[in-house]
C-alpha cells in the first residue's frame, strides 16, 4: 500500500491547490487574485478539489478558505461531510435568508465558512427554462440575500481569509442567460476585486461613516485573495470536454487558469484526469494528467510508476 504524497511547496508568489503533485505542473500553483475555474462532470470530483484548495490556506496563510454555495439542486454537494472526514473540519454555515449583524461586525472574528445562496429546489434558474414568474421569484431571492453574501466575504477577508471556492455553477447553453452566473460576476467584480474601503460601503450603505475607522483599520489586499469557481459541464468525458473549448462567456475567457476535469478510457477501464486548458502567468503541462480520489481526496498520478 503506497502513501498520499504530500503537496509540494508552492513558490512565493503562489497559492497551493492543495492537491498533491499538482503544484509542480502549474510552475508552482495558482497565481492570488486571479479566478481559477475548474469545469468537470457531476461527481469528478470538483469538490473534493475545491475543498483541498481552501484548506491549503490554513498552512500558507493562518486561515482556510470558505464556501459560497449557488447550487438549486434538490442533493447536497457534500461539503460538510468531506470536509469532517477528509480534514476533520467542521464547517460553520451561514444562513443566507437571516439579515446579517452588522453592530459588532468587526469585533467578530467569525463570519461562518459555508453560505448557500438559494434554496433547494431542484430547478434550473436560467431565464430561457424559467417562467416570468419563476424567473422574478429567483431575482428576488438573490436581491434579498444579496447583503448576507456581502457579508459573509467581506467578513471573512477581513479577518484573513484569502481563498474563495464558489460551487454549484449548473451548465447552460448561454452563461448571461443565467442567473448564478450573473451572481457570480456581481460578487467576484463588486466584492472580491474592489477595494476594501468601498466594499464596507457597499455593505454599511448610510451607516458607513460610523464604521469608517475600522474598516480602514481592517483593510486587506484584494490581489492576494484566490477565487476557484466550480462549474457543472454536461461532458462526462475529458476528450469532449477539450474538443468543446472555452465557451462560457466572460467566466471562462477572464479566468487565469481553467483546469478541466473528467473520465478517460484506459483499456477495459475507465479512470479520471485532468488538463490545463489555460494557466496564464508560467509555463505548465500540457499533458493530460491522470489524478486518483482516495481517502485524503485527490492526488495526482504518476504514470512513470504504473
Amino acid at each position: 500500500m503506497t502513501s498520499t504524497p504530500a503537496p509540494a511547496a508552492p513558490s512565493a508568489a503562489r497559492q497551493s491547490t492543495g492537491v498533491p503533485g499538482l503544484d509542480e505542473l502549474l510552475g508552482g500553483g495558482l497565481v492570488p487574485g486571479t479566478l481559477t475555474v475548474l469545469v468537470g462532470a457531476t461527481g469528478v470530483g470538483k469538490t473534493q478539489f475545491g475543498l483541498q484548495f481552501a484548506q491549503a490556506g490554513a498552512a500558507q496563510e493562518d486561515r482556510a478558505g470558505v464556501f459560497f454555495d449557488m447550487s438549486v439542486r434538490g442533493d447536497s454537494q457534500s461539503h460538510a461531510d468531506y470536509a469532517a472526514r477528509i480534514f476533520g473540519r467542521s464547517l460553520s454555515v451561514v444562513d443566507a435568508g437571516a439579515t446579517p449583524n452588522l453592530d459588532d461586525f468587526f469585533a467578530r472574528r467569525a463570519h461562518g465558512d459555508y453560505l448557500r445562496l438559494f434554496d433547494h429546489r431542484s430547478r434550473r434558474i436560467t431565464r430561457d427554462e424559467s417562467d416570468f414568474y419563476a424567473w422574478h421569484e429567483w431575482q428576488a431571492q438573490v436581491n434579498a440575500r444579496t447583503t448576507a453574501a456581502i457579508a459573509f466575504l467581506y467578513g471573512n477577508l477581513i479577518h484573513g481569509v484569502r481563498r474563495v471556492v464558489v460551487d454549484g455553477i449548473e451548465p447552460v447553453d448561454r452563461p448571461r442567460e443565467s442567473l448564478q452566473f450573473e451572481m457570480f460576476e456581481y460578487l467576484y467584480h463588486q466584492v472580491l476585486r474592489k477595494e476594501p474601503e468601498w466594499v464596507a460601503r457597499d455593505l454599511f450603505r448610510q451607516h458607513y461613516l460610523r464604521h469608517a475607522e475600522e474598516a480602514a483599520r481592517h483593510a486587506y489586499d484584494p490581489s492576494a485573495v484566490g477565487c476557484m469557481l466550480l462549474v457543472t459541464s454536461r461532458e462526462t468525458m475529458l476528450e469532449d470536454l477539450i474538443s468543446r473549448g472555452l465557451d462560457e462567456g466572460d467566466v471562462l475567457s477572464g479566468a487565469n487558469s481553467v483546469i478541466l476535469l473528467g473520465k478517460i478510457r484506459d483499456g477495459a477501464r475507465i479512470g479520471r484526469a485532468l488538463y490545463v486548458a489555460k494557466h496564464r502567468g508560467s509555463a505548465c503541462t500540457d499533458e493530460i494528467v491522470p489524478f486518483a480520489i482516495g481517502d485524503a481526496g485527490l492526488s495526482v498520478v504518476d504514470g512513470s510508476k504504473s
